[in-house]
């Protein structure tokens, strides 16, 4: 991971020398896009990576309210943000992640889940805390009919989009992690929001990483100390519930609210999708997806439920086959609680010396 003390170089340009240094690189690539700011010639393209594009300025009650659309522009913007979680990765791994590790002496498969669960947790403790603030900002939780009102969604506020942009940036970043980190295996979910839903989407995220938080955390404290497994029985309430609401919502939203909107029909120019075969479509997908989470997740604890009844009746097994210990004995009896009892079952006394 970069940042650290290196005891080996290797060559310019070779795989090794990549994985090693691949955080300084991308600090380098962002220093230069901030330098680009300073100066007039460059100042117009570097606020490309930085700002959020396609804003578009419209009066309301509350006076003049600058919105924003999606445009291939925010690709720039989404490519920034990439190196900045590249960046934070390896912060968080350096600085706090493989001090803890330092300190557990776990191995080397465990070591692998702590800081897969330990950067994950991070990211989603930020991002839910991130959605319901934008949640109770925009009114949504207290209007919930505000979800699927004046459908299509298309102008978003500056913190709803640079939510999304900063979410693809970082999902976006676990693929080349993949390599950096040489791990076989990650955990992540789809973000399956689309442009005209942006509301809902909002809801099911905010949903979908309370529910990854409990779960890492949980497996961060069984790391520490594998008695700690109630947290795990919290998880597994939380991931039924995130299911429930989840389908609850998306049926009240789309089969309910969009099917009652008067703008019924296709129009790719306005994003408008609100026809009956899509609506079925989405609500097909959602099902289905739901219902194959809750597939693994019955498996898992199956699988779990197994295997902590083969451990108790291994723990039985092993205490009726211990042998018992045998008495001590000697010439005038045995040991029996610490006191010395002769064979006819009284306790022998020893002769008293007359004195001279």
């Amino acid at each position: 991971m970069a940042f650290r003390r290196r005891n080996k170089s290797y060559p310019f340009f070779s795989q090794e020398f990549l994985i090693q240094n691949h955080a300084d690189i991308v600090f380098s690539l962002v220093i230069f896009i901030l330098i680009g700011l300073m100066f007039e010639a460059t100042a117009k393209t570097a606020i490309l990576f930085i700002q959020p594009q396609y804003n578009v300025s419209t009066l309301s009650p509350e006076g003049e309210v600058t919105l924003y659309q999606y445009g291939w522009k925010d690709c720039a913007t989404i490519l920034f943000y990439f190196f900045i979680t590249i960046i934070l990765h390896a912060v968080v791994q350096e600085y706090v992640l493989d001090k803890v590790n330092r300190r557990l002496h776990l191995s080397k498969s465990k070591n692998n889940k702590f800081n897969e669960s330990g950067q994950l947790c991070v990211f989603h403790l930020v991002s839910s805390v991130w959605s319901l603030y934008i949640l109770i900002t925009e009114g949504y939780l207290l209007h919930p009919s505000s979800l699927w009102e004046n459908y299509p969604h298309v102008h978003l506020r500056f913190q709803v989009k640079f939510f999304y942009l900063t979410q693809l940036a970082y999902w976006l970043h676990a693929l080349p992690e993949l390599y950096f980190q040489k791990v076989r295996k990650v955990s992540g979910e789809a973000m399956g929001t689309g442009r005209a839903l942006s509301r809902v989407g909002l809801v099911l995220l905010f949903l979908q990483y309370v529910s990854e938080l409990g779960f890492h955390i949980a497996r961060l404290f069984y790391f520490t100390d594998e008695s700690h497994q109630k947290m795990f029985d919290l998880w597994a309430v939380s991931f039924v519930f995130t299911r429930m609401v989840t389908l609850t919502l998306m049926f009240l939203a789309v089969g309910f609210g969009l099917a009652r909107a008067e703008n019924q029909g296709l129009d790719w120019e306005t994003g408008n999708f609100n026809t009956v075969l899509i609506r079925m479509t989405v609500l097909l997908l959602v099902c289905l997806t739901q219902s194959w989470l809750l597939w693994k997740f019955i498996r898992f604890q199956l699988r779990r439920w197994r295997e902590f009844r083969h451990e108790q009746a291994a723990r039985k097994k092993a205490a009726a086959k211990q042998p018992l210990r045998p008495l001590k004995r000697d010439s005038l009896g045995h040991h029996e609680n610490g006191i010395l009892k002769a064979e006819n079952g009284a306790s022998p006394r020893t002769k008293k010396l007359k004195a001279p």
